[in-house]
């Protein structure tokens, strides 16, 4: 139900609105002025207020301003019985929803308070949605225990809170740009853009074109004026992927950026001023980058003021549990399943395997097992086949015992049948009852 604070020192006059208002389904709380009305304020949740001009301690006009201080998100409707321009507008200037007249606007009213009852709503969803973003992006929600983590993480945070220039190094997929999210989120820029781009997705002249914008004109096609992504993150950051795979003559523009704060639009002679914090990523060496002549030393110097690298998964195989729970989570509300609990041999072969791909890795396997899961489990038979081959190529000499190649090969088949038992005795050549025994033996 929404709630409404009438403040008005005519006391019928309050009562009778206050009993109409809340004909309408409304929740309606009263003060005789500024000031009572204020204390309403600090102890109810309002949605809107419905506030006389003219009052014993003070100004409505005025009074709106300091509550849209205060309470960003409440609504200010304002009556008075003798409508005027000046006041009207100077009351929209201090954040007033409407200003309205009593007796010629009475019809008003209830219309006025649904529509600023929707903004209201909209706004609290707007700040509901923000706060999530921010806990998704912080770094309580980067997981790992592992030391090696906890000394990236410690790292990233001390830096954030500067405006330097970071590089993150590190192998693809170890959470590059999630690392970079979370700077920016703890950083006194994290009011304004976070701007990511691939710098390996784009040939020379696109990316040109992503990254500064052009001017109307400057090519066939470029019709009006637009702006690049330098622009979009001012005041922000903006987060350069894969810089070790950007063209030598870009290299020069973006140096520039860092040296000056400015840059030429495609098509334009006149600088561009920004003011943008730059967080640069890659999973090249740079230093071999610029034995070969392929990467500034000026640019890297500039870029390497504070260099974080980030370790492979495979350093911190005690964060694989723990990553995978996530995962798991994560994918079974997609598609739709009860929680899924995940066998000791599901994670004995995750931490066996040797993780290439690092974190993205791994999130795809979760994500292909848990398709695959039956019975609320998450076992060595919903891996793909090369995963089973790794972690059991990894395991002791008893793994080789008939029982457990058998209990392997059956995980196999049924790999092979997506889980059709039926298709998997006929393939064993073996009956139906004979496989079901074997799945309860071996806890398939």
């Amino acid at each position: 139900m929404n709630r409404i604070l009438l403040i008005d020192d005519e006391e019928k006059l309050r009562k009778l609105l206050a009993k109409i208002i809340g004909l309408e389904g409304f929740d309606v709380i009263e003060a005789s002025d500024i000031k009572s009305g204020l204390k309403k304020l600090e102890t109810a949740d309002v949605d809107v207020v419905l506030c006389d001009v003219k009052l014993p301690d003070g100004n409505g006009v005025e009074a709106a301003k300091l509550i849209k201080a205060r309470y960003p998100i409440v609504e200010i409707i304002l009556l008075t019985a003798y409508g005027n321009i000046p006041d009207g507008v100077q009351a929209i200037k201090n954040g007033a929803f409407e200003y309205i007249t009593k007796g010629d606007d009475n019809n008003r009213i209830i219309p006025l308070l649904y529509k600023a009852c929707e903004k209201t709503a909209l706004a609290r969803r707007v700040k509901q949605l923000e706060r999530q973003l921010e806990d998704k992006l912080s770094f309580d929600k980067i997981i790992g225990r592992s030391p090696a983590i906890r000394s990236a993480i410690g790292l990233a945070q001390k830096v954030a809170v500067t405006d330097t220039t970071v590089l993150l190094t590190g192998e693809t997929g170890t959470g590059k740009e999630v690392f970079a999210q979370a700077i920016h989120q703890a950083s006194p820029r994290r009011e304004h853009s976070f701007v990511a781009i691939n710098c390996a997705a784009f040939t020379k002249d696109l990316l040109e074109n992503e990254l500064f914008g052009h001017r109307s004109g400057a090519f066939t096609g470029a019709t009006k004026d637009q702006r690049g992504l330098f622009e979009e993150a001012h005041l922000g950051t903006i987060f350069l992927d894969e810089i070790g795979e950007m063209p030598l003559d870009l290299q020069s523009k973006i140096l520039r950026v860092l040296e000056t704060g400015e840059f030429l639009k495609v098509g334009d002679s006149k600088p561009t001023k920004v003011n943008v914090r730059i967080i640069a990523a890659t999973n090249r060496n740079l230093d071999t980058e610029i034995e070969l002549d392929h990467f500034r030393s000026d640019l890297f110097y500039r870029l390497s003021v504070f260099t974080i690298e980030l370790p492979p998964l495979r350093e911190r195989i005690q964060d694989i549990k723990a990553l995978a729970e996530y995962y798991v989570t994560v994918f079974a509300l997609k598609s739709n399943l009860k929680p899924l609990r995940m066998t000791d041999e599901f994670i004995a072969a995750l931490e066996k395997n040797t993780w290439r791909g690092n974190i993205r890795e791994l999130k795809n396997i979760i994500e292909r097992s848990v398709i695959l899961s039956e019975g609320g489990l998450l076992d060595v038979s919903s891996l793909p086949f090369d995963h089973i081959e790794a972690a059991a190529s990894r395991m002791h000499a008893s793994s080789f015992s008939m029982s457990n190649i058998e209990k392997r090969h059956i995980q196999r088949v049924l790999h092979h049948t997506n889980g059709n038992k039926a298709e998997a005795a006929r393939l064993l050549e073996i009956g139906i009852a004979t496989l079901y025994r074997k799945i309860e033996e071996y806890k398939i």
